[in-house]
């Protein structure tokens, strides 16, 4: 059996401490993987001058997929962000966050289950900005019909693939007529041809107040960058926040699966992290591959431990370590 060469990139903070459990938790799964670790970020800077190595792209680029640990990324000053790097650099069009509560974690919503699909490349998040004159400042918001018909023709294809029943386009084109106006129509016109799906649309503030009143309702949500990049944290929110849910960004040259929290510095190289965003992510990943059995394996024992409920990090209420809490998914498998 062929065995999938998977890119690793540890991150910094608590990203090695995560990272580990992670590939521990998923070798001990029976997934036919290996792994190619390789530096971004601060750390790549130091070795080899540069936040993102040639060596870790054409990598990610041989092996079509990476798992990636949290990396800090400087506020205000420093190096730009490696996560938008990387998606810029492989074209990493789609943005995939599946949002699902888990059991035994205190949540508003505990039957909450939904798909929040973002599209990655362009509109307002892409930072084309300029001074006009001083105290002026202009931001272009590009969209094209290339990219939201890319993007809606993913989130249909994905609804097919794993059995959801709705995609919900979420837009401002009430008041950004050409713009969202477009984004909407390309959703229109790919909708067509998923007859089995159903297909609406929200105008993005009366989206976010119906995700707090009745998130119940929203199946896939397909949207923009930056309402994507709002909206997906908000239904973080709504289960328990950004340590519990997995991420991918995917296009044709790769996938990279990712913790989407950030890389907690402060409690780094302690042991008390907690690594089930991560695990979540590598859940995803190797659906991705077609690893399907051993994915159900680690989710099902994931479940498990958060039923029981006697193994828990610190960030959820108990005092585990980031390793107990990878030996305790792995004794359960």
């Amino acid at each position: 059996m062929t065995k999938h060469t998977i890119t690793l990139i540890p991150g910094d903070g608590i990203g090695p401490e995560v990272s580990a459990a992670v590939v521990q938790i998923v070798e001990a799964s029976g997934a036919q993987v290996e792994w190619e670790t390789h530096y971004a970020g601060a750390q790549a800077l130091e070795k080899f001058g540069d936040t993102l190595p040639q060596e870790l792209l054409e990598s990610i680029k041989r092996n079509r997929v990476a798992l990636k640990g949290p990396i800090t990324t400087p506020v205000g000053k420093g190096f730009t962000s490696v996560n938008v790097g990387l998606r810029k650099a492989l074209d990493l069009y789609a943005n995939l966050r599946p949002v699902r509560a888990l059991p035994n974690i205190p949540s508003r919503y505990p039957e909450l289950d939904l798909v929040v699909v973002r599209e990655n490349t362009e509109d307002l998040y892409s930072g084309i900005e300029h001074v006009v004159v001083p105290g002026v400042v202009e931001s272009l918001k590009i969209i094209t019909e290339k990219a939201s018909t890319r993007i809606a023709r993913f989130a249909f294809d994905y609804a097919r693939r794993e059995g959801r029943k709705k995609v919900t386009a979420v837009h401002k084109a009430n008041i950004m007529k050409l713009s969202d106006g477009l984004f909407l129509e390309c959703f229109r016109n790919v909708a067509r041809d998923y007859p089995e799906i159903e297909a609406d649309d929200k105008i993005v503030d009366n989206a976010c107040m119906q995700l707090v009143m009745r998130p119940e309702q929203f199946d896939i949500m397909l949207l923009e960058n930056l309402y994507g990049d709002i909206v997906s944290d908000l239904c973080a929110g709504l289960i328990g926040g950004l340590g519990l849910v997995p991420g991918a960004n995917i296009g044709e040259l790769g996938a990279v699966f990712e913790a989407v929290h950030g890389s907690a510095p402060d409690i780094a190289g302690q042991g008390i992290a907690n690594p089930t965003a991560l695990l979540q992510s590598a859940i995803l990943m190797l659906r991705h591959l077609g690893e399907r059995e051993p994915a159900e394996k680690i989710e099902k024992a994931m479940l498990k431990v958060f039923e029981e409920g006697r193994v828990r990090t610190r960030d959820i209420g108990g005092e585990s370590k980031t390793a107990e809490f990878a030996e305790a998914i792995i004794a359960v498998m």
